[in-house]
């Protein structure tokens, strides 16, 4: 057993000995004016909390806690022991300050002090479950481009819900159900215990190694291959073909080029210690709790950090694609949301956005007015206008009256088609004649919108759904050059993530680097508010 756990288990005992007998000395047969005075002090506490006054105002300003016996104590005790295990779950427990609570219980003489503390143990039981079910942090607060929609229930509808439940049953109930959210669990626990024997050990002492190579660097990047599980313990001098073959499978787990070969970003990889991946890891925990709803039998994910987009089928990844995602600049970022794909348009124009106009085409422009020929201008009625006809040096950002646009070709930036789903973010799927960046390991060019390495097969299985033949109907509609829209007979949710910590069903966990440092940010936030890391034995 952990330290923790055996820490935990302590505190609880110690704490529901107490409980015990703090409650037996609450009898039956209080005078009425002892209830008033319980209820009085319930319902001036609560008052400051609208949906805790709502519940006890419905529920008659009935203890649900404080109690004597019965579902009261049971209720106690489970919201110490879900206390107890916040740690585990990478929240952060001191916010629920179990002992300071345990203070105010065992100070409840009288019922006006019972009453106060009833109110107390709502509040802490309210943050707990919020913290449980959707996350310890506000995402937005921590990065304006995190700008999902965390789902958020009634506040109210967890004391009601706790009410009318076996409290066991409802603390368990709250933390994601997701196979994900569990595999994150198990590797928390991993990095816990590797972190109590000392993480992976001593650091590879070198910038680059490559097969055939030997000395203490070697032996160091071996050991500390075999510390994460890439190979068996081995007695190797060499770089051999043993360690060259665990080489790939970490730069496989760990979004790098799989040639075997320890280069400078591999080397920089593998000498992170076990401590940072475990604050990937619990971020990565908090991550799935803001998404904690039912995805769509049928989804679109985009992981930012990993640089690909993928179409999930009933859990399974059925197609998979390279991406680019916005640049790390603070207007060109891709920001993180969900919503749902409508439609796709084959052969796109592109409506060149306001901001990449005025930034960086009008400057191109004033400069010469022929440049970019490409791009068409059009005034404020939509008629294309010549330019031969304007004074481009009068202009400047706010008062640039024209729209900018590029009609449909294989040259357009869109490519040769888009994929759809409506949002004020202005971001969307699609193709690109600039073919050249899917090379690259790292992928963080565009403008914010997420560019496909395989757009049309993309596109194919997105229309398998509502098409026998759905190459021939994306072709019949390309050829014409015409711009065209598709309507999805089945639209597809989509969900722009952003995980630099990742499991899969079989095979090692898979880490990113967190290319626009949110992760970083959400660490750091929760680290203030209290999450710290364990290292534990065993």
């Amino acid at each position: 057993m952990t330290v923790l756990a055996y820490r935990a288990r302590s505190i609880f005992l110690s704490m529901a000995v107490a409980i015990a007998a703090l409650f037996l000395t609450f009898t039956p047969s209080e005078a009425t004016a002892q209830v008033t005075a319980f209820k009085q002090a319930v319902a001036e506490a609560a008052s400051r909390d609208k949906d805790i006054a709502a519940f006890y105002k419905a529920n008659n300003y009935k203890p649900i806690w404080t109690g004597a016996f019965g579902k009261d104590a049971s209720r106690r005790k489970a919201l110490f022991k879900a206390i107890a295990d916040a740690d585990i779950h990478g929240l952060p427990s001191r916010r629920y300050d179990a002992p300071g609570l345990m203070a105010k219980l065992k100070a409840a003489k009288n019922p006006r002090a019972r009453g106060l503390v009833e109110v107390e143990m709502s509040k802490v039981f309210l943050e707990l479950s919020q913290n449980m079910q959707t996350g310890a942090l506000k995402p937005k607060s921590i990065d304006s481009a995190i700008v999902r929609a965390v789902p958020y229930r009634q506040r109210a509808s967890y004391l009601v819900n706790l009410a009318k439940s076996n409290p066991n049953s409802f603390f368990r109930a709250l933390p994601p159900k997701t196979p994900e959210y569990a595999r994150l669990m198990k590797e928390k626990i991993k990095f816990e215990k590797l972190g109590a024997r000392g993480g992976f050990g001593p650091k590879v002492p070198a910038k680059s190694l490559k097969p055939g190579q030997s000395g203490n660097a070697v032996v160091a990047l071996r050991n500390r291959l075999a510390a994460m599980g890439y190979m068996g313990r081995s007695s190797a001098q060499a770089y051999d073909a043993n360690i060259q073959k665990a080489v790939q499978q970490f730069q496989l787990a760990h979004g790098l080029s799989a040639d075997g070969v320890a280069g400078p970003g591999t080397i920089s990889e593998i000498n992170k210690p076990a401590a940072e991946r475990l604050k990937s890891v619990i971020v990565a925990l908090e991550r799935e709790r803001w998404v904690n709803q039912e995805r769509g039998k049928r989804h679109v994910l985009v992981n930012i950090t990993d640089f690909t987009a993928t179409i999930v089928d009933n859990g399974k990844v059925t197609f998979q694609t390279r991406s680019v995602v916005g640049a790390n600049d603070s207007d060109r970022r891709t920001p993180e949301f969900s919503d749902v794909m409508e439609f796709m348009v084959i052969n796109p124009t592109w409506n060149v956005p306001r901001s990449i106009a005025t930034k960086e085409y009008l400057p191109m422009m004033k400069r010469n007015k022929n440049a970019a020929g490409h791009l068409q201008l059009y005034d404020s009625r939509g008629r294309k206008v010549s330019r031969s006809s304007i004074n481009f040096a009068k202009y400047n950002a706010s008062n640039f009256p024209y729209a900018i646009k590029q009609p449909p070709s294989r040259r357009n930036a869109l490519g040769l088609v888009k994929f759809i789903f409506p949002n004020k973010y202005n971001i969307y799927l699609h193709d690109t004649p600039s073919k050249s960046l899917f090379k690259r390991e790292t992928r963080a060019f565009s403008h914010g919108c997420i560019r496909l390495s395989d757009p049309f097969d993309f596109a194919y299985a997105l229309l398998a759904k509502q098409s026998n033949d759905p190459k021939a109907e994306f072709h019949r509609h390309l050829k014409t050059g015409v711009e065209s829209v598709v309507q999805l007979k089945q639209q597809v949710p989509v969900h722009i993530i952003y995980r630099t910590a990742f499991t899969q069903a079989k095979g090692p966990i898979n880490f990113r680097r967190d290319v626009y440092g949110r992760d970083a940010r959400i660490w750091n936030g929760l680290a203030k508010a209290g999450v710290v890391l364990r290292a534990v034995q065993g």
